[in-house]
């Protein structure tokens, strides 16, 4: 069997300390708060005005909302365990908790969708009065509200994908009560109520498009899938173009967060000889070109078996 250099681990040790890391940092952790309290006020208020003003619309918003006020507290509470300390169980920590609260967050949304989805089809054709003008004031409220809670999370957009991610989602939840007032001025301008429930089925076809690339991404990570943006081919010719480098295999490349990458591969090496130096370099290279910032390699002689080698092998 292969030998485990004890060199890798001096790479893989130095590799923790890299700019990889990119867990919410907890200055955003007011930004959180502030975010969560606008969103939970405002989804009480748009329900409430909802059912009075008989809105499916205003209903379908508020409860893609308090998806959104799911979202911060899961991104929020994951970011937070992700800063945690491993123990001897939980090896890795609790980075694993951000992929967990996206595919949550994805799952409940799409269960609110539909049901929305169920009722707006109900009262096409029998469609309920609807106050236009509390629709468009009530809207109106809520693109104030997310666009505010978006530039709480913009200035860490560069650094921290679910920074990122939290920006786009509130300020794309602007856009959707855009097109609730536009809905609600309609109403008032033709008199027509099924624009109401139509204008919900867009909405929620929006919020599907939108939720769909975060299951499948949030699954994949789950399933340890490499991670998007990642070419396993490109990594395995930069390993494979090392010094000495003849043949790479068990090659696995995961994701340990949704803003972290992990890999562990085998190197064929036949003249051996000193590998610190080189370990310590292709640590570094992965995460400056794949952004892969936990790499263990392991270093074998042409003359071991490793029982590892064959492609299919797990």
């Amino acid at each position: 069997m292969s030998k485990h250099d004890h060199s890798d681990e001096h790479a893989h040790r130095h590799n923790h300390g890299g700019h990889g890391h990119s867990h919410a940092p907890a200055s955003f952790g007011r930004a959180f708060c502030i975010g969560i309290a606008l969103n939970l006020a405002y989804v009480g208020a748009e329900a409430f005005y909802g059912l009075a003003a008989h809105s499916l619309a205003l209903l379908a918003d508020a409860g893609h909302n308090l998806g959104d006020v799911l979202g911060l507290v899961l991104a929020w509470g994951a970011a937070a365990l992700s800063r945690r300390q491993p123990t001897q169980r939980h090896t890795y920590g609790f980075r694993s908790t951000s992929i967990l609260a996206a595919l949550v967050n994805a799952v409940v949304l799409l269960v609110v969708t539909g049901g929305i989805v169920w009722e707006a089809i109900r009262r096409i054709s029998d469609p309920e009065p609807s106050a236009g003008l509390t629709i468009i004031v009530v809207a109106a409220i809520g693109i104030a509200v997310n666009a505010a809670t978006a530039l709480l999370f913009m200035s860490g957009g560069g650094g921290d994908l679910n920074i990122r991610a939290a920006f786009l989602h509130m300020a794309s939840d602007a856009l959707v009560a855009l097109g609730v007032v536009v809905a609600g001025a309609a109403i008032l301008w033709t008199g027509w109520l099924w624009l109401d429930p139509a204008i919900s089925i867009l909405i929620s076809v929006v919020i599907v498009a939108g939720t769909w690339g975060l299951l499948r991404d949030s699954v994949n990570l789950a399933l340890d899938a490499i991670p998007a943006g990642i070419d396993r081919q490109a990594v395995e010719s930069y390993l494979t173009g090392l010094p000495g480098v003849t043949e790479v295999h068990d090659l696995h490349i995961w994701g340990m967060s949704t803003t972290e990458s992990a890999l562990t591969a085998h190197l064929v090496r036949p003249d051996g000889g000193p590998t610190d130096a080189l370990l310590l370099s292709a640590a570094h290279e992965l995460e400056k070109r794949f952004g892969i910032c936990h790499a263990t390699l392991q270093i074998e002689t042409a003359a071991q078996a490793c029982l590892l080698a064959p492609s299919e092998v797990v």
